[in-house]
């Protein structure tokens, strides 16, 4: 296609957003794209109190298409293709219009009319910002996006709404501005809109979402609030609560000599307060103390990606720091002997209410991370978290000590007067304390000389920095030794063979894991309680594995748990009742011998027929892995599995189901059911069974189709995993087993009757939400051979441990609401 017809195609697909596109790109041009249009000009076509006040009308509507200089320009076209563009996608042509036109028109007007109303009463920001004329695209594009959240799949419309909002309320928070305040309204005129334009997308309550998507919008909450106090750095506005860091940008620091002289504790005028600031963050080291301890929140935020238990703490530590800091500094937090520095009579109320919720910000953000950190398994090694603690710990103490030392030998000639040790002591912690917090404390001494001045600006830098680096190392594994050596080790076991067809799972997050001294043999299991549940059975060497059962059951009970091994083959169910324990079958598994895989005969029509519908469609079989997707598909599957995940009534298991985050192993393989578009309408993946290094087998894990598609996607995506894993030689393909749910009959049994009426209640309440008796049953369709699976037990005493044991193990995020209406049998 030519240049030209590409175009077309471009116009044709997305006219709404190459109008708006132009439409800014040519009124930049015309009134001047380096610094906007000016007065008069920009006072005709700008917002605000007074242009509307004054009857220009028009203003909500032309303010949102002009920018106030290049670097706005640049921003506001690249979110203009990415935002309406990604709106026109979702909600068509129309509607994106009517979207841009009518949320800025609310959210400006009801803005305005909020200001008017503030103003007419005192109100102080309402008054100090009356004057300024807005001209902001922002606001459009936030109120569009929003409005086509509602034609979103669960999984992006749950990203856009959290982002959107979080974004506007940030940039309220740090910036301030009129601007701010019709976004943040424009936002939520949005979110109404959509609902009218779509009624069917509005759900009551909160759409649940999976472990990975947990993740994703909390490491996103970190981020954007990490870097959202930077906007302080490049706004021009005073209005924010960063902002004495911005008068580096417009002002001179003052003279050191003089500018103590000048500023008495009872002549401070607000020259001289503006001046401490200014001498306060005079130099690269005050900035980096208080752009630093940001960056470990962004650190954090990348570890929270990865599921780590450690960066959700870090990432708490650092929030709980910031509001106690925030609450202390700013006087909300008064300590015996120290005066308030705000008033809190009726005068100030509102300088308190913004820095109260300066502190209560961070504060909110540590307690959801604290509530949600179930969903955060990946724990590193406790000599790694030790280690880290002991660094930080240690670079504090020795860069304070250095501060002291170097500060008392030029007591007398490198400050603004002369020191003495109490003087050094009382101001040692200032210096690690980003200077945000410190722009209404007294400057008691500046330094004069440069070395004194270097130590004095840099020993807050040097210690965040330790703290950063410091991080990363655990974050990435390598800090914990004996984890990654576990790892390692439990990955050559799994590669040697000689385990079942569940083995690939011990590698999945939350395991921990037993190695023969003997044989070689590993086990992986979870302490629950004090239950020690296995993950399936033994492996790393071929059978038999009597003398490692019987080794790992002392190794429990030297610990004082209860060993349960759970899952395993029935060939075990002898060696059990030789020791003495208990068994009963839990699930059966499903195994095909791809040798002989054939969809001919009567049992095989409705397979076949499958195949055949999904040919017809144009859907094609793509077998891969998830590290060879592109960035598309990649964002597709996480939106079926949010879909999927969405619609039940229950947390997303785990446990011996494996989710979103497990497909991303490089060993895993994902069949697709792909149709002629490139759109996903199905997804299997298949865990491998090795035997000396080689694969032998493949498991069924990971099942998932899209809403809507064609009937038989998930038949024909198993068919054609059988065909390829015939034509590799695969000696078996496993279907994997449907957890609690099996055909087997066994005699009753006193000793199990209650486990049995335990469990088969649970599956019976999870029947209605994850299917796993249907399951059974759609295996059947293949004609597979059906092996038991078993849970053996030392103690019959212990079955009501080991059923609460395992229903935490698979539902480690129910909560009591839920728990009660699983007890009702409504799952």
């Amino acid at each position: 296609m030519s240049w030209a017809g590409r175009a077309r195609a471009v116009v044709a697909a997305r006219p709404v957003t190459v109008v708006i596109t132009l439409v800014i790109l040519a009124l930049a041009l015309a009134t001047g794209p380096m610094h906007g249009p000016r007065r008069p000009l920009g006072v005709w076509l700008g917002t605000g109190p007074g242009p509307l006040v004054d009857g220009h009308w028009w203003t909500p509507l032309t303010s949102v298409l002009f920018t106030n200089d290049i670097v706005e320009l640049i921003v506001a076209l690249v979110l203009t293709i990415v935002l309406v563009g990604a709106a026109e996608h979702l909600m068509g042509t129309w509607r994106t219009l009517v979207a841009f036109v009518a949320t800025p028109i609310v959210g400006i007007s009801a803005g305005i009319g909020l200001q008017l109303l503030a103003s007419d009463t005192g109100e102080m920001w309402a008054t100090s910002v009356r004057h300024l004329v807005v001209l902001d695209v922002f606001t459009a594009l936030g109120g569009t996006i929003m409005t086509a959240s509602a034609f979103a799949g669960a999984l992006w419309r749950r990203r856009i709404r959290v982002l959107t909002v979080l974004v506007a309320v940030v940039f309220l928070l740090y910036s301030g501005l009129p601007s701010d305040v019709y976004r943040l309204v424009a936002v939520f005129a949005g979110l109404g809109l959509g609902v009218l334009l779509r009624p069917t997308a509005k759900r009551t309550g909160w759409v649940r979402s999976s472990h990975h998507e947990i993740r994703v919008l909390l490491a996103s909450v970190v981020a954007v609030t990490a870097v959202g106090p930077v906007i302080g750095l490049l706004t021009r506005s005073r209005y924010g609560l960063l902002a004495p860091i911005a008068l580096l940008f417009t002002s001179e620091a003052p003279d050191k000599g003089t500018l103590l002289e000048r500023c008495q504790a009872f002549a401070v005028t607000r020259q001289c307060v503006h001046d401490l600031a200014v001498e306060r963050i005079s130099g690269v080291g005050p900035v980096l103390v208080s752009v630093l301890p940001l960056l470990v929140l962004l650190v954090a935020a990348y570890g929270l990606l990865r599921g780590s238990r450690f960066a959700l703490w870090l990432a708490v530590a650092v929030n709980v720091l910031l509001a106690v800091l925030s609450a202390f500094y700013f006087g909300i937090l008064p300590l015996a002997g120290v005066t308030p520095r705000i008033s809190l009579t009726p005068r100030y109320w509102e300088i308190t209410a913004i820095l109260a919720l300066s502190s209560l910000l961070p504060l909110a953000i540590a307690v959801v991370l604290v509530v949600l950190r179930r969903h955060f398994p990946v724990r590193p090694a406790s000599r790694a978290v030790q280690r880290y603690i002991l660094i930080v710990v240690a670079a504090g103490l020795a860069l304070s000590f250095f501060y002291i030392a170097v500060g008392y030998l030029q007591k007398d000639t490198g400050f603004t007067r002369p020191l003495d040790l109490s003087d050094l002591v009382n101001d040692v912690l200032e210096r690690f304390i980003p200077v945000t917090f410190l722009r209404r404390e007294p400057v008691q001494y500046l330094p004069t000389t440069p070395f004194a001045t270097f130590v004095y600006d840099n020993v807050g830098t040097v210690f965040w920095l330790v703290a950063v680096l410091a991080a990363i190392p655990v974050l990435r594994g390598s800090g914990s030794r004996r984890g990654e050596t576990d790892a390692v080790r439990v990955r050559e076991a799994i590669e040697r063979g000689g385990g079942d067809a569940i083995s690939f799972m011990a590698t999945w997050p939350g395991n921990d894991y037993w190695f023969d001294p003997v044989d070689g043999h590993a086990i992986a299991y979870r302490v629950i309680g004090r239950v020690a549940i296995t993950t399936g059975g033994p492996f790393g060497a071929p059978p038999p594995h009597d003398r490692s059962v019987d080794r790992f059951a002392r190794f429990c009970d030297d610990n004082g748990w209860t060993p349960v091994f759970y899952s395993v083959d029935a060939a075990f169910e002898g060696l059990f009742r030789e020791m003495g324990w208990s068994t009963m079958v839990v699930a059966e598994e499903a195994v095909i011998d791809p040798q002989n895989w054939s969809t001919t005969g009567k049992k095989w029509q409705d397979v076949r027929s499958s195949i055949n519908r999904a040919e017809r469609a144009g859907i094609r079989a793509e077998w891969t892995t998830f590290a060879a997707l592109p960035l598309s598909q990649v964002v597709q599957l996480s939106d079926i599995s949010e879909q999927w995940v969405a619609e039940k009534d229950l947390p997303e298991m785990g446990f011996t189901l494996g989710g979103l985050d497990e497909l991303r192993d490089p060993a895993v393989r994902l069949m697709l059911a792909v149709d002629e578009e490139g759109r996903i309408e199905g997804v299997t993946s298949w865990l491998p069974t090795f035997r000396d290094g080689v694969v032998v087998g493949w498991t069924l894990d990971f099942m998932r189709r899209r809403p809507g598609s064609i009937n038989g996607v998930m038949e024909f995506l198993i068919a054609e995993a059988a065909i390829r894993m015939r034509d590799d030689g695969i000696e078996f393909m496993s279907l994997s087993a449907a957890p609690l749910a099996h055909t087997a009959v066994e005699p009753e049994d006193a000793e199990r009757s209650g486990m049995d009426r335990t469990l088969g209640f649970l599956s019976s309440s999870l029947e209605p939400v994850y299917g796993f008796r249907s399951l059974l049953r759609f295996k059947r369709k293949f004609q597979p051979a059906q092996r038991p699976m078993i849970m053996a037990y030392p103690d019959p005493v212990a079955l009501p441990a080991i059923g609460v044991a395992l229903i935490r193990a698979y539902l480690p995020q129910l909560s009591v609401r839920q728990a009660a209406a699983l007890a009702r049998g409504r799952g």
